[in-house]
């Protein structure tokens, strides 16, 4: 960008290269496993994942299926066949010198997501998808990238399938790039083709150049973003990791020009640990790969799929159900599909149950506990019957709401227990009616005080009668009931 920008006010451009590791058993041009969590470095992988180019590949369907689910998802152009090319670089994670991948005729075109971004509605124009194979990994010993001692390469990554999602350079802040990420992700998992618990299973390089603010106003002209030298940042791998690299790089090149100084075109490192950008190469442009149509693999045919393949009602469409049919508020429906899980289990419980107790118990107390324990809703796979029969003994009236949310459901997250077995060790069984009735009077004839303030007009008398009673049956009695019963003598 030219000095004379200096002077004027600037607006930020930018552009996501979203890398996806897809969720299938094995890599995607060999048989080597995709489960190496946990596997020793350099024990998942074979001489066609990491460095030979004399073993011929094969396509992984799982992938290419995957890709078209997602594809369709985004509301993308699927052409009738797909083919690959080989991306020629080195680096020490791709020894053998170049990357398959899929160059002019990629699997997903011209798609859309719509984002919303506080009050705002996003749309986000996806240029493309396309599918290639993942590097290893690099583990930098003793510091970063560009200070460690030394640097370690893991094989066991390299070959799984990827997909790349480019965007078009419609972000105009960070924050909007953060909610575009947990969209995607959402929309992803959703897909069932996506782990999000996997290493590395999500990688985003930004591209990002400050304009004149006067050039944002619609569609961005070819020739400003080329004058404004585009600086492209690697290696962030999470929705907040995003926003804080451009939020960081927004102020850099700001200052920069502000200073008269041109901004570069590079690539560069987001470095997580110290909250700043560092240089890493000059940019590199798309002749610098010299593309070349892989003969191993031939075109393929995938015009059929489109058609054959269904995909899961996404979280845009369940959350405008869930209103409609559930009569669920915007932020409750919102809550109850923040993932395919949790809007499961739901509709589930609200199939057998009033849906607002279902709504209430699901949304606000299950997965509020959930979350002051950093536990997500998969971490009960297997359980879901037994947290069903809570909200039943609550639906039928058996315990209070209050034992039931601060007590067993407390005791069922954090010792595993049952809930009839919590229920019973703690004698949680609701009072009978004579028996709350009985606790009432004798309340009433111990705090003739609290009556009197009553009688004349002190509401909040009644709140201490109400813990007078709660506290007399073990807090096994309706509070509600229990201040129904409260008026009814007092007001006689």
């Amino acid at each position: 960008m030219s000095t004379q920008a200096a002077t004027e006010d600037l607006a930020a451009v930018i552009g996501l290269e979203v890398h996806v590791q897809l969720e299938t058993d094995t890599k995607i041009f060999c048989g080597c496993s995709t489960d190496a969590a946990d596997a020793e470095p350099n024990t998942h992988t074979c001489r066609r994942a990491s460095d030979s180019p004399a073993r011929s590949p094969s396509s992984n369907e799982g992938a290419v299926e995957a890709a078209v689910k997602l594809g369709k998802a985004l509301h993308a152009d699927i052409p009738e066949r797909t083919t690959f090319h080989r991306k020629n670089y080195f680096y020490p994670d791709l020894p053998k010198g170049f990357q398959l991948t899929q160059y002019d005729a990629p699997i997903c075109q011209n798609g859309e997501l719509d984002v919303r971004v506080e009050d705002r509605r996003r749309e986000i124009g996806i240029t493309r998808a396309h599918l290639e194979e993942d590097p290893g990994s690099l583990q930098h010993v003793g510091g970063s990238i560009d200070t460690a001692d030394y640097t370690k390469v893991d094989y066991n990554r390299a070959g799984t399938p990827l997909v790349e999602i480019v965007t078009e350079p419609d972000f105009r802040s960070p924050d909007e790039t953060r909610a575009f990420l947990a969209k995607l992700e959402e929309v992803l998992e959703y897909l069932g083709i996506y782990d999000a618990e996997r290493d590395g299973s999500l990688r985003v390089d930004a591209n990002i150049s400050m304009v004149p603010a006067g050039e944002v106003a619609g569609e961005i002209d070819e020739t400003t973003l080329e004058a404004a030298n585009r600086t492209e940042v690697k290696n962030i791998s999470s929705h907040k990791g995003a926003e804080q690299a451009l939020a960081y790089e927004v102020t850099r090149q700001r200052n920069a020009i502000q200073r008269g100084r041109e901004v570069e075109q590079e690539t560069r490192h987001w470095d997580e640990s110290r909250g700043i950008t560092v240089s890493m190469r000059s940019k590199e442009a798309e002749k610098d790969y010299r593309y070349f149509e892989e003969a191993d693999l031939p075109p393929l045919e995938v015009a059929d799929w489109k058609a054959k393949l269904e995909i899961p009602e996404l979280p845009d469409a369940r959350r405008e159900r869930f209103g409609e049919e559930y009569g669920l508020s915007a932020e409750a429906a919102s809550k109850l599909t923040s993932t395919k899980e949790v809007a499961d289990f739901f509709e589930a419980i609200a199939e057998e149950y009033d849906p607002d107790l279902a709504a209430t118990w699901v949304a606000d107390n299950l997965l509020g506990e959930l979350n002051y324990r950093d536990m997500a809703v998969t971490d009960l796979e297997g359980r879901f019957d037994e947290f069903t029969r809570l909200v039943a003994l609550v639906a039928e009236d058996e315990i209070t709401e209050k034992n039931a949310r601060e007590v067993v459901l407390r005791e069922m997250l954090d010792e595993g227990s049952a809930p009839d077995a919590v229920v019973e060790a703690e004698d949680l069984g609701k009072t009978g009616a004579s028996e709350v009735q009985a606790a009432v009077e004798d309340a009433i004839d111990e705090n003739p005080d609290a009556v009197a303030d009553y009688e004349n007009g002190d509401e909040g008398a009644i709140n201490f009668l109400v813990g007078q009673v709660m506290q007399k049956t073990g807090g096994s009695a309706d509070p509600g009931q229990v201040n129904g019963l409260l008026r009814d003598e007092l007001d006689e």
